[in-house]
């Protein structure tokens, strides 16, 4: 098969795109034709090191994909031959204290696509049935794709951590992003008020044509302060963040006392001031969160089809031309998903 796989760790001379072994269906598992994936800041990642990810080389990128089901087990109920599917990256035990619970995403033996293993950059794969859950009727594969990573994080930053309410305010830092963007458009979709930062005007515009009642210039703003000005010097109820210590200070003093801060990733930095006098004074709560359990993608995909929400697309790409995928999300110009069109779109 084509796959774009990478062969070491530097920049995108690493990257190749060309023959690779074809994924062999293992018992209970589902061989997906993939048609489209999308690019997440974590295949920059395992590009330049992977440092902390146990894996292998070569091994093929991609964490989130669509495509049609090809072959699967002869007693498989729920999926079957030629049904369109979007892929769950999350492989887990099963058999751990937290997949018992439910909790998948804290498996003490998980592994990612495009991590662990290899992944959607590719014209196939095969994973675990339960992974497998069917497109949106009416849904194009790109936009199924877009759901699996950005989408099913925002999701449980927004409803299962932060638990947030119709009535609250939210505060989203550097919309634009494929998780700002998503809990922007859910956010918006259950009621909520919605706060956005940007360094890019442009960005803001469009958010504000996508419902954001308020956007703050973070190069020319105080956020904080703007934030307070905002919600006449009460703060938001929730922090939704994925930047880390370049914002960190901003997002503890935007919150109104007993606020929630959840965050998903640290871009800028893993160690900002943890400014403990504020968290403990004002009994804030910092949430961490990755990604969403099966059941937390089952009640996404019911929502955004309920709500007819579609994730915003900034660029799609052939398999051949990733180099400029990652390129175009490296350069943080994008606003939306950077996609990749494996097979051909329909």
């Amino acid at each position: 098969m084509q796959a774009a796989y990478i062969a070491g760790h530097g920049g995108n001379e690493v990257v190749k795109v060309g023959d690779f072994p074809d994924p062999v269906r293992g018992a209970d598992e589902v061989l997906i034709r993939l048609h489209a994936a999308t690019v997440n800041r974590v295949d920059l990642y395992m590009r330049d090191s992977g440092a902390g990810i146990t894996h292998r080389l070569p091994q093929v990128m991609g964490l989130d994909g669509a495509g049609t089901a090809i072959a699967i087990e002869n007693n498989e109920k729920r999926i079957c031959v030629g049904q369109r599917v979007i892929v769950h990256p999350l492989i887990f035990c099963g058999r751990c204290e937290f997949c018992v619970a439910g909790d998948q995403v804290l498996c003490t033996s998980a592994s990612y696509l495009g991590e662990h293993r290899d992944g959607v950059f590719a014209e196939f794969v095969s994973v675990p049935a339960r992974n497998v859950f069917p497109m949106p009727e009416g849904w194009n594969f790109v936009q199924s794709a877009a759901l699996g990573v950005n989408f099913l994080t925002a999701w449980r930053m927004v409803f299962s951590k932060a638990e947030m309410k119709p009535w609250e305010t939210a505060l989203i830092f550097g919309i634009g992003g494929g998780v700002s963007l998503a809990a922007l458009q859910l956010i918006k979709a259950m009621g909520g008020q919605v706060i956005v930062t940007s360094r890019d005007e442009a960005k803001l515009a469009r958010a504000a044509d996508l419902g954001a009642d308020y956007g703050i210039n973070g190069e020319r703003e105080d956020v904080s302060r703007k934030v307070l000005e905002i919600t006449d010097k009460r703060g938001v109820d929730v922090v939704i963040e994925n930047v880390g210590e370049a914002v960190w200070s901003h997002a503890l003093r935007s919150l109104v006392r007993g606020g929630r801060l959840v965050t998903c990733g640290a871009t800028s930095g893993d160690q900002p001031g943890a400014d403990l006098r504020r968290i403990f004074i004002r009994q804030l709560r910092i949430l961490g969160s990755t990604l969403g359990t099966l059941g937390e993608f089952h009640d996404l995909l019911q929502f955004v089809d309920h709500h007819q929400i579609k994730p915003v697309i900034d660029s799609t790409y052939d398999l051949s031309d990733v180099h400029s995928a990652l390129d175009r999300l490296e350069s943080g110009r994008q606003f939306g998903k950077v996609a990749i069109d494996i097979c051909g779109l329909p």
